[in-house]
């Protein structure tokens, strides 16, 4: 279950960073209140799973996930950059949170 936990904590990462694009400096009533309670709830699944995973693991992988989906919504939300390296680069993100998951003890 923490790995659930894990990942829904890292999705709603991707949530509130988008969020803080919408809000635009929290300027913006809606979405301020969506990426604060984006974040709120980040941290709590975030917390929940740093019960029983390595807290090295679990924030590497809880960044990893919000800066690779922060990334690639970027990319098709904002029309960011899409270049080769930067997908590159974000595949070995992606590499990186495979890698320390199947490393994580058992």
């Amino acid at each position: 279950m923490a790995w659930i936990y894990l990942i829904v904590a890292g999705v709603l990462e991707v949530g509130w960073a988008i969020g803080l694009k919408y809000s635009h400096g929290f300027s913006r009533l809606w979405p301020s209140v969506g990426t604060v309670a984006c974040m709120a709830a980040s941290f709590a699944f975030l917390s929940m799973a740093l019960k029983t995973i390595p807290v090295g693991t679990g924030y590497a992988v809880w960044t990893g996930i919000g800066a690779l989906g922060t990334a690639v919504l970027g990319m098709c939300l904002f029309h960011e950059p899409r270049d080769t390296a930067r997908l590159v680069c974000l595949g070995l993100i992606l590499a990186g949170i495979v890698g320390l998951k199947l490393a994580a003890p058992k």
